[in-house]
C-alpha cells in the first residue's frame, strides 16, 4: 500500500469539524449501563443560558474532557452528562435588558409573554452554547442532554420541595432579606458581593424623654433613623449602665423608644451606643427578635422611601439621607461627621446596592443538613482537591444560615405550593390539585414566586439520571466519580449538591471534587469587559486551533488550583508543539506505511539498536509517569511530561538518530517498527489532551478503520524496557549536549562541523567510539579522536569526569574569548566576596531566614 500523504502543515480548520462528525457518527461518546464495566461518571457543570461561553468555560470543559477521554480509553464505562442551567435571575436580567432596548417592560408584556420570550432566548443561546462545546471537542453523551427546566427535571425539583416541606424543613416567614431593588427579588447571603466604599459616620444625639440629656449614636445610614425601634448598648459597657431602661426620642419622627442592653453591640464602634432598626439591618433584626421590638420599614421594595418615611416618602434613599442629615443638623442634634470606609453589599447579578428589608419568604432549615455534608467530607467520602479548598467548604457549612429559597421572579421553577381561597388550606404537591383536600373548593391559587436557581442545580447529579424514579441509569451511574469546577461556586453549588445527594440518595453525589483556578490575562488581571481583556474561546480556536487552546489550558493548570495566566505566546507554543507532532508523523509515515509496519512482528532484542532500546525505555517511563498523574487528575504535570518526551526524546533525538540505521537495509526494518510503534503509542497518550490532531493522524494512517477516541490507553507494564542500554544512550546524548553547550559558550556556529577530542575513563571513551557514527551525525562533528595535536589550539570543557576539547579554527578569536571569560570570573569573585562578608556578619545570620 502506498503511504498516505499528509499536508506539509496541520491546518486545524480543515479537519476539526469532520473529525467531530466522525465521532458522533460512530457514537463514540454514548454510554449505557454495562455490568461488565466499572462506571466513571462526570456531570457537566451546566453553563447558564445567559449568553456565550467564556474562557473560564474553555478551561473547565477541557479538563473534564481530558479526564473522560482518559477513562474511556482505560476501559471504564464513561458517562459525561451534558446540560444547561436556566439560571433564573441571571437569564431574566439579560432578557429584561433586551426588551428594555425595544421600549418594553416585563410588566407590560405580562408573565406568559415575558416567559415565552425567555424561552426564545434559551433556544437561541442554548444552541450557540452546544455549538461552542462541540468546537472545544467536548466528548459528552449528547443523547442525554438535560436542561433544568425540562419537564422531567421540573418534576424532580417539585418532588424535592415537597419532601423538604413534609419533613418540616421548609417554612415561610417574615425575616430580614437581602433585597435587590433593581431585580425586585430576594437573594441569598452568598449572592451578595461586598466591596469597601468611602462614606461617613454621622454622630446623632437622641434626647432622653425625661429631658435629662441625650445619648449619642453613630450610624452609616441616617436615612433609616425614621424606622428605629431602640438604642442599644453593650451590657458590659460601664459608660451606659445607668441609662439602660430609659426612653429616648427618635429625631424627626418624635417617637419614644427604649434603651436596651445587648451583647451584639461592639464596644469600640462609634460611641458604643447603636441605633436599632430591625426593618433594615440583619443584626438589628436579630436584636429586635430577642427584645420583642417592632419592625418598621421606611424603604420600600422599589428602593424608594415609603409612607413610613413621613415627608421623605417617594425620595431615593440617597436623596433622603442628605435631607434627613440637614434636618437633624437644624435641630441641633448632629454632633459631628467623620469620614468612614465600610463594606457595602451589592447584587452579584446587577451590582445594585442591596437593601436589607423584612419580607415574606420561603426558607430551608440548613443546620442538620449541613452536619451530614461536613461529616461526608471529613470522613473522605468526598475528597476536595486541592486541599486548601477544604477549609472553605467546611467553614461555610459550619457557619451556615437558613437558606432563602424563594425568588420574586417569573423565570424558573414555580414553587409547588397552592392556597385554598375559601378555607386557607396550604397544599404542597408535585401535581397541581384541582380541589382543596380539606374543603373541596376549586378556588385554588399557586404561589407566584419561583425557587432560587441553585435549589434546582443542587439536584443535578441525580435528577439528570431520572430521580425520583429509580431508573437503571440512576442505579448504575450514581454516585458520580468526579466534579471539576471553579472555586467561585463551592458554596453556591458544590456543598449544596453534597447536602442534596445525602438527603435524597443517602449517598454523596461524587467522590472527588477538583477545584480549578480562574483564567486571567498575562498581567494577572481578571478577564472583564471594563479592562477590555476578555477573550472569546472561538476567536482563539480560529487563530490557533482547538488542540492548541486545550493543550495550553491543560499545561497551565496546576494541582494547587492557582489562577491561569493566558497569553498569545503560550498558545503559539502549543500550536508549534502540535505542528512538531504532525511533522514527526510525516517523517515516520514517509518511510513506510505505519499500519502495515505495526501489523508485522515486533523486532527481536538483538535486531534493536542502542537508541531503539533507549526510546522504548523512555516511552515506558513517560507512559508510567503520565498515567500516574492522570490517575490523580494532575493534568498540568501530565502534559508537561508528554511535551518533554515527545518534543525532547522522540522528535529532537530519536528521529535524528534513526536516520542512520534507516540508510542500512539490515537495520532499517527494526528502526521503522520502533518509529511506528512509538508514534502510535504517543498518539494514544496525547489523545485526551489534543483529540483532533491525534484522531486526524490516526484516520490518515489507518485509512478510517481505526478510531483513536475508543482505542485502549497505553500500559507501561506491557512495554519492554532496557535500562542499562538506556543509561548508556543517555550518556552519549549528554556528551553531544556538552559539546553543543561548549560551542554556544564560545559563539561557534551550531551547524559548523568541528573536530572533537575526548579524554577520560576508558569505558566512557569506548562507549563514545563504539557509537561514533551516530554521535558524529547528530552532534555535527567532523570527527572524534582521543589524541591532541600539540601544534593546534583547543577550546576545552568538561562532561562529568571527562575532558571535552574542540579544535579551534585559525580565525577563532582566542584572546578575545579569554578576556570575556576573565571579566565573568572577576564578577563571580566580587559576588563571592560580598557573600562571604555577609555570612561573616553575625547580625545578618541572626536575622536572615534559614533558607537564605
Amino acid at each position: 500500500m502506498t503511504p498516505i500523504e499528509l499536508d506539509p502543515l496541520y491546518e486545524a480548520k480543515k479537519y476539526e469539524e469532520q473529525i467531530y462528525s466522525l465521532w458522533l457518527s460512530q457514537a463514540a461518546f454514548h454510554s449505557e449501563p454495562n455490568p461488565d464495566k466499572t462506571p466513571f461518571v462526570v456531570m457537566m457543570p451546566p453553563p447558564n443560558v445567559t449568553g456565550y461561553l467564556h474562557i473560564g468555560h474553555a478551561l473547565n470543559m477541557t479538563l473534564q474532557d481530558i479526564a473522560i477521554r482518559y477513562k474511556r480509553m482505560k476501559g471504564f464505562e464513561t458517562l459525561w452528562l451534558p446540560g444547561m442551567d436556566h439560571a433564573g435571575i441571571a437569564t431574566q436580567a439579560v432578557v429584561e435588558r433586551q426588551i428594555k432596548e425595544q421600549g418594553l417592560t416585563k410588566e407590560g408584556l405580562g408573565r406568559d409573554e415575558f416567559v415565552r420570550r425567555i424561552w426564545e432566548w434559551k433556544e437561541k443561546y442554548g444552541g450557540i452554547i452546544l455549538s461552542q462545546l462541540k468546537k472545544l471537542g467536548v466528548s459528552a453523551d449528547w443523547d442525554r442532554l438535560r436542561f433544568t427546566l425540562d419537564e422531567p427535571y421540573e418534576r424532580a425539583v417539585k418532588a424535592a420541595f415537597v419532601h423538604y416541606y413534609e419533613k418540616g424543613l421548609l417554612y415561610k416567614g417574615q425575616r430580614i432579606t437581602n433585597w435587590c431593588p433593581r431585580c425586585h427579588t430576594a437573594i441569598s447571603d452568598i449572592e451578595v458581593m461586598y466591596a469597601n466604599e468611602k462614606g461617613h459616620l454621622w454622630y446623632v444625639r437622641y434626647p432622653f424623654a425625661d429631658g435629662s440629656g441625650s445619648v449619642t449614636i453613630a450610624t452609616t445610614r441616617p436615612e433609616t433613623i425614621l424606622g428605629d425601634a431602640a438604642v442599644a448598648v453593650n451590657p458590659a459597657d460601664p459608660r451606659y449602665t445607668d441609662i439602660v431602661g430609659k426612653e429616648v426620642i427618635v429625631p424627626i419622627a418624635n417617637r419614644t423608644i427604649p434603651v436596651i442592653a445587648d451583647e451584639a453591640v461592639l464596644l469600640d464602634f462609634g460611641t458604643g451606643a447603636l441605633k436599632i432598626t430591625p426593618g433594615h439591618d440583619p443584626t438589628d433584626f436579630e436584636v429586635g427578635q430577642r427584645h420583642n421590638l417592632p419592625s418598621m420599614a421606611v424603604i420600600g421594595l422599589d428602593g424608594l422611601m415609603n409612607e413610613n418615611a413621613l415627608h421623605y416618602s417617594g425620595m431615593s434613599a440617597i436623596e433622603a439621607r442628605e435631607k434627613i442629615v440637614a434636618e437633624i443638623d437644624a435641630l441641633g442634634l448632629l454632633e459631628k461627621v467623620d469620614d468612614y470606609e465600610h463594606s457595602v453589599g451589592h447584587c452579584s447579578r446587577c451590582a445594585s446596592t442591596i437593601e436589607p428589608i423584612v419580607t415574606d419568604q420561603w426558607y430551608l432549615r440548613m443546620k442538620d443538613l449541613a452536619v451530614r455534608a461536613l461529616q461526608a467530607e471529613r470522613e473522605g467520602k468526598v475528597e476536595v482537591l486541592p486541599v486548601k479548598w477544604r477549609k472553605v467548604y467546611e467553614g461555610w457549612l459550619e457557619n451556615i444560615n437558613d437558606w432563602c429559597v424563594s425568588r420574586q421572579l417569573w423565570w424558573g421553577h414555580r414553587i409547588p405550593v397552592y392556597h385554598c381561597e375559601d378555607c386557607g388550606e396550604v397544599i404542597a404537591s408535585v401535581d397541581a390539585p384541582h380541589v382543596c383536600p380539606k374543603c373541596g373548593s376549586s378556588h385554588i391559587t399557586q404561589e407566584s414566586d419561583v425557587l432560587d436557581t441553585w435549589f434546582s442545580s443542587a439536584l443535578w447529579p441525580f435528577a439528570t439520571l431520572g430521580w425520583p424514579e429509580q431508573s437503571a441509569s440512576l442505579t448504575y451511574y450514581y454516585p458520580t466519580s468526579l466534579l471539576i469546577t471553579g472555586y467561585d461556586i463551592i458554596f453556591f453549588w458544590v456543598a449544596r449538591m453534597v447536602i442534596s445527594g445525602l438527603e435524597f440518595m443517602d449517598d454523596v453525589p461524587f467522590h472527588t471534587v477538583f477545584i480549578t483556578g480562574l483564567v486571567r490575562d498575562e498581567q494577572g488581571r481578571k478577564m472583564s469587559k471594563s479592562l477590555k481583556n476578555q477573550v472569546d474561546p472561538l476567536d482563539l480556536i480560529s487563530m490557533y486551533g482547538t488542540d492548541a487552546l486545550r493543550f495550553t489550558m491543560a499545561s497551565l493548570s496546576t494541582y494547587g488550583g492557582q489562577d491561569i495566566l493566558l497569553s498569545d505566546q503560550k498558545l503559539l507554543s502549543s500550536r508549534n508543539f502540535i505542528n512538531k507532532l504532525w511533522n514527526a508523523t510525516r517523517f515516520v509515515d514517509a518511510g513506510d506505511d505505519v499500519k502495515e509496519t505495526l501489523a508485522g512482528p515486533r523486532p527481536s532484542d538483538d535486531q534493536l539498536g542502542l537508541f531503539d532500546r533507549w526510546i522504548l525505555t523512555r516511552l515506558a517511563g513517560a507512559t508510567r509517569d503520565v498515567t500516574a498523574k492522570m490517575d490523580v487528575f494532575d493534568f498540568g504535570e501530565a502534559s508537561h511530561r508528554l511535551y518533554e518526551f515527545i518534543w525532547g526524546n522522540f522528535c529532537d533525538w530519536y528521529i535524528e538518530l534513526a536516520k542512520i540505521p534507516l540508510r542500512d537495509e539490515t537495520r532499517a526494518p527494526a528502526t521503522r517498527w520502533v518509529l511506528a510503534y512509538v508514534l502510535e503509542q504517543t498518539l494514544r497518550l496525547l489523545h485526551p489532551f489534543v483529540p483532533f490532531v491525534t484522531e486526524t493522524i490516526t484516520q490518515q494512517l489507518y485509512s478510517g478503520d481505526h478510531l483513536m477516541a475508543t482505542t485502549a490507553y497505553p500500559e507501561a507494564d506491557a512495554m519492554t524496557t532496557y535500562d542499562k542500554d538506556a543509561t548508556q544512550a543517555d550518556f552519549l546524548i549528554g556528551f553531544i549536549k556538552a559539546v553543543r553547550n561548549l560551542k554556544a559558550v564560545f559563539h561557534l556556529p551550531p551547524t559548523e562541523k568541528q573536530s572533537v577530542v575526548v579524554a577520560g575513563a576508558e569505558s566512557d571513551i569506548a562507549a563514545i567510539m563504539a557509537n561514533a557514527e551516530a554521535v558524529k551525525f547528530v552532534g555535527r562533528f567532523a570527527d572524534i579522536g582521543t589524541e591532541l595535536d600539540s601544534t593546534q589550539r583547543y577550546i576545552k570543557g568538561a562532561y562529568g569526569a571527562m575532558q571535552v576539547m574542540i579544535l579551534a579554527k585559525s580565525d577563532f578569536d582566542y584572546e578575545g574569548e579569554l578576556k570575556v571569560l576573565e571579566g565573568k570570573l572577576e564578577l563571580l569573585h566580587a559576588d563571592t566576596t560580598k557573600l562571604e562578608a555577609r555570612l561573616g556578619n553575625q547580625d545578618f545570620l541572626a536575622r536572615a531566614p534559614a533558607e537564605v
